[in-house]
Order: structure tokens, then sequence, then C-alpha cells
């Protein structure tokens, strides 16, 4: 049944006052001539006001966000200038709560009525939350996606220095980028919006889990290092580390024959975290001449993104490689 200029019925008004309460709609009018607003229980209850017959602009305004403020009093002063609805959505402050409200109305005089403009106030805190955490979402895929192709440009490049034919290039950089692949399983969010970080042993029994076909833990690899989250660049950078260090492990060192064992240890204090890397049981190794650029690639990812160093004990039982890192730059 359409409204009419007719005066509803009490149990109408009742209804509807019902319904708008359900909505989480809440009522004011404006007086423009006075600066008078009149607002309903609901309202009051939003903007954390005690009830009385009459509010100023200035009794609303010691509760409206300081960096809000004059976009609002703007906003409602053009009101009158806006042809038909609409909208303004802005932050209040009730003691350390943040609180987004809505108000809605119809502009160009075309809500006024005796000297008054009506409308609504909606808390919209909730969509507002969403979309800043739609935004912050967005921003940091994009900041991943910047550092995964500055990444993949890097090892393309670098990969291309150190093969002879394209199947070789394309074979090792596939290798690496599966790798920094596993890495990115394991890294998970944060609480309270801290960033995302993963477990130091999950990521290195990921990553070397391919090397092993019983597993991480119950074959010739064993991973018995401290228990510690280490953060998502950080991740990406070990990722590489443990992959170049595997993947020649599985050339010449221990991974090359089945009776070959590997061991990955570590200790942690405030000031340094230590990972040992220690092969037996494979050929004899020589040290080698010069440095490659897996060497290099070691060596600056170690020392450039992980704040360490790295060393190597060709020793005649197998390769031991020590890394020496700062805990700052893994948390990272």
């Amino acid at each position: 049944m359409p409204f009419s200029d007719k005066a509803l019925p009490l149990w109408e008004v009742e209804n509807l006052k019902r319904a708008l309460h359900a909505a989480g709609v809440a009522l004011w009018s404006w007086r423009v001539e006075t600066d008078a607003f009149a607002m309903d229980e609901r309202a009051f209850e939003l903007w954390g006001l005690p009830p009385k017959d009459t509010v100023t602009f200035e009794d609303l305004s010691s509760r409206i966000h300081p960096a809000d403020l004059d976009r609002v009093r703007a906003a409602f002063t053009a009101t009158r200038a806006v042809i038909g609805a609409y909208e303004v959505d802005f932050r209040i402050l009730l003691s350390e709560e943040i609180r987004w409200v809505s108000a809605r109305g119809l502009g160009n005089d075309e809500g006024l009525h005796k000297g008054r403009m009506s409308g609504v106030f909606l808390d919209v805190t909730g969509r507002k939350q969403a979309e800043e955490g739609h935004e912050l979402l967005a921003g940091e895929m994009s900041h991943r996606v910047k550092n995964l192709l500055a990444i993949a440009v890097g090892l393309t490049n670098l990969t291309s220095r150190s093969t002879t034919t394209a199947l070789e290039m394309a074979k090792e950089l596939t290798e690496r980028l599966t790798a920094l692949g596993r890495a990115h399983d394991v890294v998970r969010p944060l609480p309270g919006h801290q960033g995302r970080a993963a477990l130091l042993g999950d990521l290195i029994s990921v990553l070397l889990a391919p090397y092993d076909d019983s597993g991480a833990f119950s074959g010739r690899i064993r991973v018995a290092v401290p228990r510690m989250g280490i953060g998502e660049q950080s991740a990406t950078t070990l990722a590489l580390v443990m992959h170049e260090l595997a993947t020649n492990s599985l050339k010449y060192g221990a991974l090359s024959v089945g009776s070959g064992m590997l061991d990955i240890s570590g200790t942690a204090t405030d000031n340094e975290v230590c990972i040992v890397w220690t092969e037996r049981g494979g050929p004899e190794l020589k040290p080698p001449e010069g440095e490659g650029y897996g060497s290099k690639l070691l060596n600056r990812s170690v020392t450039g993104q992980l704040g360490g160093s790295i060393e190597f004990d060709w020793s005649q039982e197998g390769l031991i490689a020590t890394l020496t890192l700062n805990p700052t730059r893994l948390a990272t």
C-alpha cells in the first residue's frame, strides 16, 4: 500500500519504528536556521551521546575524527546545493573506538520541510573495515608480485650466465622458481596484521622433501633446527640458499649416491642463528676452483639479504656448510 499525506495510525508508526531499528537506521533532522539537530534514540546511541531534545552541530563535532571534521562541515553546508540524494561517510571517536558513520538525505531543498532537513545515520563500520582490509590485501599482493618478479628477473639473468644451452637454462631456472613456490606454500599470515612468516624447520623440510623419497624427517635427510619463525622475505631468500646447496649435493655430494646422508642442524641465540649443513657418505670432494655463479648466489643471498655469512669446509667425509645469520634480518 503506497504512502499518502494522511496521518498513519499509531500502530503503523510503531511498526515503522521497529523496522527502522531492525535495519540499524538512525533518524535525524537539522534546523537550518539554528544549526540544531534532533535525533532519535538510535542516533544518540550511535554517537555515544546522552539523549536530549536537541543537539548542535558543535556537539556532534566533538565526536567527529579531526581528520574528517572540515570535510563533514563543508559537506553538510553544501547539501542544499546537491540535487537529489547525498551520502557523506566519516569517522567518529568513542573513547578508543573508531566508528564509521554514513549520513544520508536529500539535497537542493527537496528534503527541506518547515525549515528542517531530515535524513538518516547508518553505522557502516563493518563495510569500511572490509574495504580497508581489501585495500591492504591488494597492496600486499602488489608488493609480493613486484618482489617475485624482481627475483625472477635476477634469477633469469644469473641462470643465463651459468648455463650454456637453452634447455639447461630452462631446467635450472624452473627448479629455482619451483623452490620459491614451495617456500611460499609454507608462509602463513601472522595474527594482528603483523605480516607473514614461516617456521624454519617446516620451510627446510618442504624444500628438501623432493630430494628424499622417504620424507625429510624419516629418510636420509635429517632436519633438526630451532623452532622459530622467519619472515616472508627471508623465507624466499633461504629457499634459494637451500635449493643451491641441495642441487650441488645432488650433482656432486652426498645426495648423488644412495648411501649419502644429509644432516641440517641449528642453534639460535639473541644475537645469531647458526645453521649447519653436513653431508656424509658421498663421493670425495675437492674444493672448487674459483667462484661459480651458484656460489655467488649463495654468498650474495646470505651476506646481502640475510645479514650473515657462509663458510665451507670441504672435508674428505663430505661438505660442511655453516650459515651464520642475523635473527633480526630473518624476521623480515
